[in-house]
């Protein structure tokens, strides 16, 4: 007879080899994950890496404008480093009243101007979009449709008919023609924008409003421009860089120096002496970005934010 002998496993584990088996598998696990983990650390650097490279050729050209602002004229395109071998400060006095008014003559009327603008908008563009939100009228997705069509069409097709017409009632030469269309919804970009953020509404406080005696004019102050400061904060920001930094219609509408608004000026500096006054003309055009860099700096958070909730994609 042959004594067959079977060794079994006991049926319950010691603590003790629980806890060894255990620290085995986890070394086990980190040993299998720590290349993985080590992959996503290196494309992660290459990410930050090549983010920092694109950021860098962006801003390249407003660092090289910065360092020519102050550097004498003949060295500026003889010396492209952006280490200036020689500095000249006064590239600022000079430009400043190189025009015969000093420059912030120039930024006063493009401050008239978007101001104008950003009233305008603000007030038009939200009460056009509330309409096309809330109200129900006859052909409201037609008018809408055409709306947006606007947006497909250039200025150059518009800039004639709008030059005749506001020659013939006097206003060449003036603000009005920057500021008057703006009081009439015409920027159709700012409009889609609101209204994609008013759909976003519930349309239960409109009913709640109403059972409390609200008519549309309440709905819309008390309710709806609370709700819609994103909307508004992108509107304004927008409108204030496009209007600042605006030349062709600009150049159009304002025919006289004295009604010349900084970007206008800017292109003064190229034959106002008979010369390129490049050094002046780059410490003045520092000097004008610098409120659109602070609109933008302030702004960027609510800029983000109203674009993020109006269900642009």
């Amino acid at each position: 007879m042959t004594e067959v002998r079977v060794r079994t496993e006991p049926a319950t584990a010691t603590p003790g080899a629980l806890a060894a088996r255990t620290s085995a598998l986890a070394a086990e696990a980190g040993h299998s994950r720590r290349p993985s983990r080590w992959r996503s650390h290196v494309r992660s650097v290459l990410k930050h890496v090549g983010l920092v490279a694109l950021a860098v050729v962006m801003i390249y050209p407003l660092i090289w404008l910065l360092v020519s602002s102050i550097k004498p004229t003949d060295l500026i395109f003889r010396d492209l480093s952006l280490i200036p071998a020689e500095t000249d400060l006064s590239n600022y006095t000079e430009g400043w009243n190189a025009l015969g008014r000093p420059f912030g003559h120039y930024l006063m009327n493009s401050a008239i101007v978007v101001l104008g603008s950003l009233v305008g908008n603000l007030i038009a563009c939200s009460m056009a979009a509330y309409a096309f939100a809330r109200l129900e009228f006859r052909g409201r997705r037609v008018w809408f449709a055409i709306m947006l069509m606007t947006i497909m069409l250039p200025i150059h097709v518009i800039i004639v008919p709008q030059y005749i017409m506001f020659s013939q009632v006097g206003w060449i030469n003036t603000f009005w023609p920057l500021v008057v269309p703006k009081l009439l919804a015409t920027d159709a970009f700012f409009v889609f924008l609101m209204v994609q953020f008013f759909r976003g509404i519930p349309r239960e406080l409109d009913e709640a409003a109403r059972l409390d005696g609200c008519g549309h004019g309440r709905i819309y102050t008390l309710i709806m421009m609370p709700l819609a400061l994103p909307a508004l904060a992108t509107t304004a920001i927008f409108t204030f860089i496009w209007t600042w930094n605006d030349f062709f219609s600009q150049l159009i509408f304002l025919t006289s120096p004295e009604m010349h608004t900084a970007p206008v000026a800017l292109r003064t500096f190229l034959d106002s002496t008979g010369q390129s006054s490049w050094g002046p003309m780059f410490a003045m055009s520092i000097v004008s970005i610098v409120p659109v860099f602070l609109a933008f700096l302030f702004g960027q958070k609510y800029l983000v934010k109203g674009i993020a909730t109006t269900g642009i994609k």
